[in-house]
C-alpha cells in the first residue's frame, strides 16, 4: 500500500483536509476533477504551486476535501495543505537539509498561513469602515 501524507490548511472561511499519495500527479476536490471544480485556471495554477517549486508534480496524486468560503479562499487552504503535506513527507524522508523542500517553499511564501479575514461590521457604520455621508447641517 502507497505511504500518504495528509495535512490541513485554512484559509479565510475555507478548510481544506489535503492527502498526498504517491501517483501521476492527479488533482481532486471534493471527488471531482481541479479544472471541473475550479471555474478559473489561475485558481488551479495557485494551488498547484507548492508541487511546481519542489517538482513534485508528477510523484504525487493529491485528493482534497473543502468546505466553506468562495473558489479564491477554497484555492489558498489547498495550497497550504499542499504545502504542509510535502513537508510531512519530506521530514519522513530526506535526511540532510541541503536537499530539503522547506527552503523553496519558505522563500516563496507558501509556508505562512494567510490570516487575513473580513473585519466585522460596526454599528453606527455601513459596513466595516464605511461611514455614511457627513452633513454639516
Amino acid at each position: 500500500m502507497a505511504k500518504s501524507y495528509q495535512a490541513t490548511g485554512k484559509r479565510k472561511n475555507s478548510v481544506a483536509k489535503v492527502t498526498l499519495t504517491s501517483g501521476k500527479g492527479k488533482i481532486t476536490v471534493n471527488g471531482r476533477d481541479v479544472r471541473e471544480y475550479f471555474p478559473f485556471e489561475t485558481l488551479v495554477m495557485d494551488l498547484e504551486q507548492p508541487l511546481v517549486l519542489t517538482n513534485t508534480k508528477e510523484l504525487f496524486d493529491v485528493d482534497a476535501k473543502v468546505s466553506g468560503g468562495g473558489f479564491r479562499g477554497q484555492s489558498g487552504a489547498i495550497r497550504l495543505g499542499i504545502t504542509r503535506a510535502l513537508l510531512e513527507y519530506d521530514a519522513t524522508t530526506s535526511k540532510d537539509s541541503e536537499n530539503s523542500l522547506r527552503k523553496p517553499l519558505k522563500v516563496n511564501g507558501m509556508i505562512t498561513r494567510d490570516a487575513r479575514v473580513k473585519e466585522r461590521k460596526k454599528y453606527g457604520l455601513k459596513k466595516a469602515r464605511k461611514a455614511p455621508q457627513f452633513s454639516k447641517r
